[in-house]
């Protein structure tokens, strides 16, 4: 076949490429168009099979439409049962929010004694320094038949580390503000233990001639079942006590005296009181259960 003069020829068929880019036919063919190009015949490969009309192309499911009818569901995993039961919900204890320590139930006249030993009590343990306010406190509750827990305000004061106001170098606003924030942390952590079911033994070294400073703040803080009672043992047994004390746990002898002598004003205040002079420890805590069941049986008035 010839091609009228002056009409360019087409590009030249290279294997495995189509036609050039950009060439068009019609661009230098003015008139009806001559139908498509010839396609070039496919590389000769392994003989086949007699060639048969292609199968409509499969259509892919839609995503709303599940699974082909052919393919089973599939079964349900964990993820599809959803929340599991509160019943086996694991890791999470409720525990009652504290309150104020209520004043204990007084018996009537024909019941026994109360037993201290068995009885979820909120306890204070006042005293000089050296009068052995914190040994017995922990040993009293050490032998108790029912949870109990010893919290410590001198303990608790010195939780402060840089910054402590040590009431040693003057007592002053600061050191007032850090015994008050220490006395109110105790008291928050005595009605949590007591809402729970333990028992509480607090000891601090409360002054009568300041009951807004001392036991008002306890009472405030803990409740009014709280039970004060008072060890105060001879200044002679204070003194030796304090002698074998380091840091600043230990006060000079005039400060001792000075304390010890405030202290003498909790005769005649109704409170119960120990002279443990003569008494080992597991004879004042001994002494201290008695104590208590009179306290139990009869509040004092404070």
């Amino acid at each position: 076949m010839q091609h009228p003069v002056g009409s360019p020829l087409p590009p030249p068929h290279q294997p495995g490429h189509g036609p050039a880019l950009g060439w068009s036919p019609a661009a230098h063919h003015p008139g009806p168009p001559q139908g498509p190009a010839p396609v070039p015949p496919p590389a000769p490969g392994p003989p086949t099979a007699p060639r048969q009309a292609p199968a409509p192309p499969r259509q892919a499911p839609h995503p709303a439409s599940g699974p082909a009818p052919h393919q089973p569901a599939p079964a349900p995993g964990p993820h599809h049962l959803g929340p599991a039961p509160a019943s086996e919900t694991t890791g999470h204890v409720s525990l009652p929010p504290g309150g104020p320590v209520a004043v204990p139930s007084v018996p009537p006249a024909t019941a026994a004694a109360p037993d201290p030993t068995t009885t979820t009590l909120a306890v204070l343990l006042i005293g000089p320094a050296g009068a052995g306010k914190t040994s017995v406190a922990k040993y009293w509750a050490d032998h108790r038949r029912v949870p109990t827990a010893h919290i410590s305000l001198d303990d608790v004061r010195e939780w402060v580390r840089s910054g402590f106001a040590d009431p040693q170098t003057g007592w002053n606003e600061h050191s007032e503000a850090q015994y008050r924030l220490a006395r109110r942390t105790c008291g928050f952590s005595a009605r949590n233990f007591l809402a729970n079911g333990i028992s509480c033994i607090l000891d601090d070294a409360v002054f009568p001639d300041r009951p807004v400073v001392g036991l008002g703040g306890w009472k405030r803080h803990v409740g009014p079942g709280l039970l004060p009672v008072v060890l105060l043992p001879g200044l002679d047994i204070v003194l030796e006590r304090n002698a074998e004390r380091s840091g600043n746990r230990r006060l000079t002898d005039e400060e001792v005296a000075r304390i010890h002598g405030r202290m003498a004003g909790w005769y005649g205040s109704g409170l119960p009181i120990i002279d443990n002079s003569q008494l080992d420890i597991p004879d004042t805590a001994h002494l201290l259960d008695e104590v208590l069941s009179r306290s139990i049986a009869s509040p004092p008035t404070w």
